[in-house]
Parts: C-alpha cells; sequence; structure tokens
C-alpha cells in the first residue's frame, strides 16, 4: 500500500471504469470524498466527510412550492417504501415566515403533503428512513460490539490516546 501525505491509502483500482463494487460491509474510521476543487481545480482538492448514523439511514430532500391553498405534495421514487420504514421528515419555509408550516399527510403510496404555509411559499424539505431491504435486514450494522480477545487491550489508533505504536 502507499500512502499519500495526508495518511490515505492510495489504492488503485484495475477496472475497466475504476468503480470499486463492495457487496459485504465496510468498516472504517472515518470517509470522505476527494475531488478537484470547483473553484481551483488545478491547484486544490476539496473533501467532504460522510454522514455517518447507527441506523443503516438514507437521506432525501428537494424544494417544493405551496399552492393557492398553502399545500404542497412531494412525490417520492417508486421504490421509497419498499426501501425504508421509520420516517423522519425537516421543513424549512424559504423567504417568509411558516409558522404554520407541518406535514399534512405522512407518506402514502410513494407522496407526502405538506401544509399550513402561506401560497407560493418555498419550502426545503428533508425525510430519512431507515432501511428495510433484505440485505440490511440479513446484515444489520453493529452500533457497539466487544472486541475480541485478541484485541482487548489494543488501539486502532494508539496514537490519539497517547499510547505507543504497539498497543
Amino acid at each position: 500500500a502507499r500512502f499519500d501525505e495526508n495518511g490515505f491509502v492510495n489504492l488503485m483500482v484495475l477496472s475497466d471504469n475504476g468503480n470499486l463494487n463492495i457487496t459485504g460491509t465496510l468498516s472504517k474510521g472515518g470517509g470522505s470524498f476527494k475531488i478537484d476543487h470547483p473553484l481551483d481545480p488545478l491547484n486544490k482538492y476539496l473533501y467532504h466527510s460522510f454522514v455517518e448514523s447507527p441506523d443503516m439511514k438514507n437521506i432525501y430532500d428537494g424544494v417544493v412550492t405551496t399552492d393557492a391553498e398553502g399545500y404542497a405534495r412531494v412525490e417520492l421514487p417508486e421504490w421509497f417504501e419498499a426501501l425504508n420504514r421509520d420516517f423522519r421528515y425537516q421543513l424549512t419555509p424559504i423567504g417568509g415566515p411558516g409558522a404554520g408550516l407541518h406535514i399534512a399527510q405522512k407518506i402514502v403510496d410513494g407522496r407526502f403533503h405538506i401544509g399550513g404555509g402561506s401560497p407560493g411559499l418555498e419550502v426545503s424539505w428533508q425525510v430519512t428512513g431507515v432501511r428495510q431491504d433484505g440485505w440490511a435486514k440479513a446484515n444489520p450494522a453493529p452500533v457497539e460490539q466487544e472486541k475480541s480477545k485478541e484485541e482487548k487491550g489494543k488501539y486502532l489508533n494508539p496514537e490519539l490516546f497517547g499510547q505507543p505504536k504497539e498497543r
């Protein structure tokens, strides 16, 4: 393995398209994407961290505009309810107050309804769901786990705890 100046492993994937497909589970201490910086691609990189949760959570979002009665309908992908459960909603009015803004109808048949807005109000929405597909059910993500007998008393990154490398 080769490490770059930031301590990242440089892995060359020998495939036609450079993609890496993992059908099992990937465990990591952290993660990000690295791209050429959109404002200075010749001189800088841009990194963003992954969104992480103890649940196998999916995030969906968008912006809708309320109708003349202050309502809006949000259409989700056809497969949304088959893939997700335990929905959480967030609404934010844009350009005006939204004191009465609310979820008028929870997700049913691939859509949910927003109510209580003023006519023509832009509303930013976000919905999260926890995966419920077969793979997710068969492979739940462990949140806490005891270390094996061989790992007990050792660290993944001992230097972060002021410990020597052999720990």
